[in-house]
């Protein structure tokens, strides 16, 4: 059986559908999951999709996902624009990535304009709400097959 992608989400997207509804949608993260794992069911891939508000967590699971993913998807949130430390560890776990925001963090405050995660990124996906996962998805099956992985 092939490896999954995992899909890993940062720090307050739990809040989904209830926090900034103008900037972040009104889609809950169960309402994200299912979208992603119904495409990525269409294209013949496993996801193993979470999220955590803690920053060490998420650097346990991009350890985790070098081993037992074939790719990752990662949404660090607030931590995109801070962490050297998920920078460090999706570097290190050499596998295809997709960064995706659910906004158009070029459109927001100047702070938000830097993405760390994005050196450790084969692509960027921002600004087109839930229908990101599902993109990141399908660039995900594309690069992995074209990979062989």
């Amino acid at each position: 059986m092939a490896k999954p992608v995992y899909v890993l989400n940062g720090p307050n997207l739990n809040l989904l559908g209830k926090r900034q509804p103008e900037v972040y949608g009104t889609a809950t993260l169960a309402d994200v999951e299912q979208i992603t794992r119904a495409r990525a069911k269409d294209l013949g891939l496993e996801i193993e999709f979470r999220q955590s508000n803690h920053e060490g967590v998420l650097v346990d699971w991009i350890q985790e996902a070098r081993e037992k993913a074939s790719a990752l998807i990662i949404n660090a949130a607030g931590y995109t624009h801070t962490s050297v430390a998920l920078l460090d560890s999706l570097q290190a776990a050499e596998l295809l990535v997709i960064e995706v925001h659910l906004s158009n963090i070029f459109r927001r405050d100047a702070f938000r304009q830097h993405s760390y995660i994005s050196l450790g990124a084969n692509g960027v996906i921002c600004g087109l709400g839930a229908k990101g996962y599902e993109l990141a998805i399908e660039a995900i099956a594309d690069l992995v097959r074209k990979s062989g992985t």
